[in-house]
């Protein structure tokens, strides 16, 4: 099974890689290693989903929204690489979730990310990562995700 294959038995088809909203690249190839700006959940129809976890919005909510996050990182691998299946392993995940000061369950909502990567790629979507709190993210973004992965 392909990358696109997963995906589609898990419903989803990957949206159109976002171009950058300020002065960075989106993406940056060097030799084998991919390196993905912060990406945020946007959907299809470009809603940007807003909100911080622990007063406005659930883990489970949250959860959802940085899955829908890592869609949009695999957006910018495929922009990058024109084929999924180039990914040889996941490196290295940030994610950054716009929470309370309280708020204690960022690996709870990163997951969403993290378990999209190994739903998608398998062993090969296993990765160390870290799950961070912050006091606000641009625009509002309740999740923010940045990754590094190997290619071929």
């Amino acid at each position: 099974m392909t990358p696109y294959d997963r995906l589609a038995a898990l419903g989803l088809t990957l949206p159109k890689a976002a171009p950058a909203a300020a002065n960075y690249l989106p993406f940056l190839r060097h030799g084998n290693d991919l390196y993905i700006a912060g990406q945020g959940p946007f959907d299809a129809a470009g809603h940007l989903h807003t909100g911080k976890v622990g007063r406005d919005l659930t883990v489970e909510q949250a959860y959802e929204h940085a899955r829908l996050t890592g869609l949009n990182v695999l957006a910018q691998v495929h922009a990058a690489t024109g084929d999924l299946g180039r990914v040889v392993q996941v490196v290295k995940v940030l994610g950054m979730v716009n929470a309370t000061e309280d708020f204690r369950d960022h690996p709870g909502v990163v997951n969403g990310c993290s378990d999209l990567f190994v739903a998608v790629f398998g062993d090969a979507g296993r990765h160390p990562r870290s799950a961070v709190g912050m006091s606000s993210l641009p625009m509002g973004l309740s999740v923010e995700v940045e990754a590094i992965f190997a290619i071929r």
